[in-house]
């Protein structure tokens, strides 16, 4: 299969090449990279020419300034369908992510899902085990809703109320990811990888990008419900994750702030009651 892949990278190109050498160690693929680097700061610019000059199926973009996560993605995306309109299955999402060797092999295997569905959320495991698809299967309880309301509404109380979730996470937390092994349409896939096929270039150009982060979840499922389409879960299309890997050179107050943007933009959508 002729296969794309297009992440973003921001100060640190390390995890970026490694997700590179991952995919050029599948064989039987013709793997076609595209990678965002965000402004990031002259050493790991220069890190990610030498990686991208050892590969020559990879193609940067450098921009001049930070477009974000999903805005960046689709630099990417337009790239990649004008250099290579040849593919067949594009990959996007985080830099920090390892593909096994088989992966190509997988994506093939499930090609007629491709065919019919218009994105398809891999099986996401970090590197502790923790599978973190299926990430939303139906949609958010209405308590939860009003929980995530709270979260939102003040920084110190958003900080309480997760440390009262990490001391009862048992009882709180969703057990939608228990379901890792069951192939099956899904309402949200974790942000951190997406399969595209042709079902949503039928559709659309690039990805619905109302945020500069956070969020993204969400918007790409309202993007395709819009148009009468669900992603689908494939547990055995499986990619490692390092997790946390862009977000963690953010200060928590700042990440906070910017899910709290995110939610502000989808409860305009999504109302609890």
């Amino acid at each position: 299969m002729n296969i794309g892949y297009v992440c973003t990278n921001y100060n640190n190109s390390s995890f970026t090449c490694e997700a590179i050498r991952s995919l050029t160690e599948n064989a039987g693929h013709q793997f076609h990279i595209v990678v965002v680097d965000n402004n990031s700061g002259g050493t790991s610019v220069a890190e990610l020419q030498k990686c991208a000059g050892e590969h020559s199926n990879v193609e940067l973009i450098l921009n001049a300034e930070n477009l974000g996560y999903f805005r960046g993605l689709n630099a990417g995306i337009v790239r990649l369908r004008y250099t290579h309109p040849e593919v067949e299955a594009m990959v996007i999402g985080n830099n920090d992510l390892v593909f096994p060797s088989d992966f190509g092999d997988s994506i093939l295997r499930n090609q007629d899902k491709l065919q019919t569905h218009a994105v398809i959320a891999p099986n996401i495991v970090t590197l502790d085990g923790v599978h973190q698809n299926p990430h939303v299967i139906q949609k958010i309880s209405k308590l939860r809703e009003v929980v995530y309301d709270l979260y939102y509404s003040n920084y110190h109380l958003a900080m309480i109320i997760r440390k009262l979730a990490k001391l009862t996470t048992k009882l709180t937390d969703r057990d939608d990811e228990s379901q890792h092994e069951v192939a099956q349409p899904i309402s949200q896939g974790h942000g951190a990888c997406y399969i595209l096929g042709p079902v949503f270039f039928e559709h659309f150009t690039e990805l619905w990008a109302p945020t500069f982060l956070m969020g993204e979840e969400y918007f790409l499922s309202k993007q395709l419900e819009d148009k009468g389409l669900r992603k689908f879960y494939e547990p055995s299309i499986i990619v490692q994750h390092y997790q946390h890997a862009a977000v963690d050179k953010i200060p928590s107050r700042k990440l906070w702030e910017m899910s709290r943007d995110a939610h502000n933009l989808y409860r305009k959508h999504v109302r609890p009651f």
